[in-house]
């Protein structure tokens, strides 16, 4: 059951690539930009590559932004370590 944690943490952040564009009638490829910073959340906006209109938004609460750079920094620590057979 603890892996089911680890699984589920990879999905509570997600940023999207491409979003459906009202203006070029398709969907389309987006970049994100960061808005706005507050103490408490990042707010961001997702702009169309073609025509770049806004086409949706995204926040990021502090919590959820330190949880992320917790998990970065063990997956980073995790792939540092030398397995001990190599030492010898």
């Amino acid at each position: 059951m603890a892996s089911m944690g680890i699984e589920m943490s990879q999905f509570e952040n997600f940023t999207a690539s491409s979003l459906y564009c009202d203006k070029c009638k398709a969907t389309m490829p987006v970049r994100e930009r960061l808005l706005l910073v507050l103490p408490d959340k990042e707010l961001y906006d997702y702009l169309c590559t073609g025509c770049a209109s806004s086409v949706g938004s995204r926040e990021v609460t502090a919590g959820e932004k330190m949880m992320a750079q917790s998990i970065a920094a063990q997956q980073a620590r995790r792939g540092r370590r030398v397995p001990t057979s190599l030492h010898s």
